[in-house]
């Protein structure tokens, strides 16, 4: 089964696609900020990281950088799940490390096929 890595803050997100990703088999992790993140990245080494941008401790940006620099999880597919929709936003989630971007609010029908195109 694959695990994968929610950091999310929002409660009522966290649910939502928590409910999503374990409806379709997946072993789905939580962490509710950037610290513990980065924690259970490293002690689960998931197979996806599903990472929130607006984060209490440490924001999306900051943990993706952190995330690949180690060599361990360099290879983990990260995707930021943002209602950042702005100019520029996407571009400085990719900059920061991620591979991927969902806008919130996600869509049911078409977030498990965003996810899997990240899982190899």
């Amino acid at each position: 089964m694959k695990k994968i890595l929610v950091i999310e803050d929002n409660e009522q997100n966290l649910y939502l696609v928590s409910f999503i990703l374990e409806k379709h088999g997946y072993d789905v992790i939580v962490a509710m900020d950037g610290q513990e993140g980065i924690n259970k990245a490293f002690s689960e080494k998931p197979d996806l990281i599903l990472l929130d941008i607006q984060l209490p401790v440490i924001d999306g940006h900051a943990v993706a950088r952190q995330l690949r620099k180690n060599v361990e999880l360099d290879n983990i597919p990260i995707i930021a799940v943002t209602s950042y929709a702005m100019a520029g936003d996407r571009e400085k989630a990719i900059e920061s490390g991620c591979n991927g971007y969902i806008e919130k609010p996600i869509n049911p029908d078409t977030f498990m096929r965003q996810v899997e195109s990240y899982l190899h």
